[in-house]
């Protein structure tokens, strides 16, 4: 830990909470401390989001152990969809809470580095509390933070970041999404009073040059690629029932499509379900509740509230579910 430059209670409290760092750590943290665009390819599990993060948690604890830290927003994360966004905030309620213990432990001061969720799901008191206080790290989706681009106390708030996170990247560069976030992106840039360091991270690519290069925008140098990922073994089948398939599927049909998809959920810990729409979704969790049992199986959609989706995403986690049966809200996993 020592070449990449952190406090030494920090190393100290990684180093006893994960022991040696993961490839994306090892070689993204000098590009990040650097202050050079960086773009982490990894797959999940690999500590790439932590990667982005670190470097930047020890320039904040840093700040407040010199009582320079201020009730100023200096980092944004990005992710396509609320869920993950609020996994984001979760995974950064611990290493704040280690950090912020260890540092009070070895100095005797108490430094409150807070983060905050701001989607379209934070109620408007939340969002005005954020606006009055803004936290040291914002976590938003692109949809989020466009509209905090609009207003002006959204925009006064933007000025003193100083790193923007782009979570799963690559679920944005071929779409309309990722057009409209690459002009946030340049809004941002345009609106701090700082040069914006860029972080991405994503899943492994091909080429992974042009998700650097959506990363960075026009006419600036390519970012640092740091490309730590790995063809992974599949256990990919596809299957049909044994009855004919036609345009509408009889009842017996379907009752054999169900039958199917119980016995899998079966034989695993936990399954994710996916379909096409939200009515679908609801009648999946219907009938897989008669087969498994009504707290077993639940559904995961927009049209749901976002307590209950939360709530969903945690009994799926802690593993009290069998099984999740969503749409599109939970398309790139939680």
């Amino acid at each position: 830990m020592q070449s990449f430059q952190f406090h030494p209670v920090i190393a100290r409290w990684f180093e006893d909470k994960f022991g040696t760092p993961t490839e994306p750590q090892q070689r993204g943290w000098p590009a990040i401390q650097s202050g050079a665009h960086t773009l982490i390819a990894a797959p999940t599990g690999s500590g790439k989001t932590l990667a982005a993060f670190f470097a930047s948690l020890d320039k904040l604890f840093r700040l407040g152990l010199q009582d320079e830290l201020r009730d100023e927003t200096h980092i944004v994360y990005v992710s396509p969809l609320k869920a993950l966004s609020n996994d984001i905030h979760k995974n950064l309620e611990e290493p704040l809470a280690g950090i912020r213990a260890a540092l009070q432990a070895s100095t005797g001061k108490l430094v409150d580095v807070r983060a905050e969720v701001r989607t379209g799901d934070t109620p408007a008191a939340k969002r005005q509390a954020i606006i009055r206080k803004p936290p040291h790290i914002l976590v938003t989706t692109p949809e989020s933070l466009y509209l905090l681009l609009t207003s002006q106390s959204g925009r006064k708030m933007l000025a003193t970041v100083q790193t923007l996170i782009v979570d799963e990247i690559h679920a944005l560069v071929s779409n309309r999404r990722g057009s409209h976030l690459s002009l946030s992106m340049e809004r941002l840039t345009a609106t701090t009073n700082q040069p914006l360091q860029r972080i991405g991270l994503s899943a492994t690519q091909k080429p992974i040059e042009l998700v650097g290069r959506f990363l960075v925008g026009a006419g600036r140098s390519a970012p640092v690629i740091v490309d730590a990922g790995y063809k992974r073994t599949l256990d990919l089948a596809v299957e049909i029932p044994g009855s004919p398939l036609e345009a509408v599927m009889s009842n017996e049909v379907w009752a054999e499509v169900y039958n199917r998809i119980a016995d899998l959920i079966e034989a695993h810990r936990t399954t994710l379900v996916f379909v096409n729409t939200r009515r679908l979704a609801e009648r999946v969790t219907h009938n897989l509740c008669e087969r498994l049992g009504k707290d077993k199986v639940t559904s995961h959609h927009g049209s749901l509230s976002a307590k209950l989706r939360l709530e969903a995403e945690d009994r799926l986690k802690r593993g009290e579910l069998k099984a999740l049966v969503a749409n599109a809200s939970l398309e790139l996993g939680i």
